[in-house]
């Protein structure tokens, strides 16, 4: 661990660009500067297998304003990985080479690569043993149960990256504006035979869930009524089995117009953010439990610790 060294880490997904500017020292993470911006890579890739050339300005210019930003807080190490649709996408060298001239070169990371440092930041200070993560993005979901060590290390027992996201599940089965019941029994369906194998073959059953990213703090501030969104409050707060059910079906049952206006919810993610609650409530019930502890701190995090060592 280098104490002179202040890092900054962003992370390109299938929706958002998210940056953390923090400092890594013998108590912890210290956070300087947390920002998400919703660009939506992956709008329209689904069907084409290309990333947008609008797609790719949007993520360009919100690179471009985080790594200006971590040099202005003093960074010294600035460094980006690239998730789901930056990986499966035809035209991702060429993605990489307009975000290099924004003036950050990411690093495309496999799925299973994701899912390690997502634990790695979900149990930096909530879960223990036999914890189950799920990491909800935009193009894929990232499945992880193992524990948090007394020494502070980390034992996966097992991980999966499956190619089901927010994103991704939206364009292939919710077109209607609100979806049908049919499009969303699709979409459940469609979900729970992906996610059904990696639960059948755990050898150990989950104690307790965290649920990081978008979908899962979102729902977790609509829970909540939240008017601004409060981080705080947020991070390791409880959300029932129930209360996500309640959720997801007054989410789809709003138009699109409508659901923006949901009190919690930030409106560029109301697109998506059905989806992404059917494969959260998928996944606590395939794992048993009835309720998911909600985490700010996510691949961030887990970047940042990783790269302190």
């Amino acid at each position: 661990m280098n104490a002179s060294t202040r890092y900054a880490a962003i992370d390109i997904g299938t929706v958002t660009t998210r940056l953390l500017v923090a400092d890594v020292g013998p108590d912890g993470v210290s956070e300087l500067a947390r920002r998400s911006t919703i660009t939506h890579l992956g709008e329209g890739w689904t069907g084409t297998g290309l990333l947008s050339d609008a797609a790719i300005d949007r993520v360009a210019g919100a690179v471009a304003g985080f790594v200006a930003e971590a040099h202005a807080l003093g960074a010294t190490d600035i460094f980006g990985v690239a998730t789901s649709a930056s990986r499966d996408a035809t035209n991702g060298a060429a993605f990489l080479d307009r975000i290099e001239a924004a003036g950050l070169r990411p690093e495309i990371i496999a799925g299973s690569r994701e899912a390690q440092l997502s634990f790695l930041g979900a149990t930096y200070d909530l879960g223990g043993e036999d914890t189950l993560v799920v990491d909800t993005g935009g193009g894929s979901t990232e499945l992880i149960l193992g524990s948090r060590l007394a020494d502070g290390g980390i034992d996966i027992e097992s991980s999966r990256s499956i190619d089901v996201g927010s994103r991704r599940l939206t364009e292939l089965y919710l077109h209607g504006d609100p979806p049908s019941r049919h499009e969303l029994d699709e979409a459940a369906a469609h979900v729970a035979t992906e996610l059904r194998p990696f639960f059948a073959g755990l050898r150990t059953r989950p104690r307790e869930m965290i649920a990081v990213a978008g979908v899962a703090t979102s729902c977790a501030a609509i829970d909540m009524a939240l008017d601004p969104y409060d981080p705080a409050r947020v991070h390791g707060s409880c959300l029932g089995g129930h209360a996500l059910s309640d959720i997801r079906e007054m989410l789809a049952s709003l138009p699109l117009e409508r659901r923006r206006e949901v009190v919690g919810l930030e409106p560029a993610r109301a697109g998506v953010i059905v989806a992404g609650a059917i494969i959260l409530e998928t996944a606590l019930a395939l794992a048993g439990l009835d309720s998911t502890l909600v985490s700010e701190h996510d691949i961030l995090y887990g970047m940042v610790l990783d790269r302190a060592g």
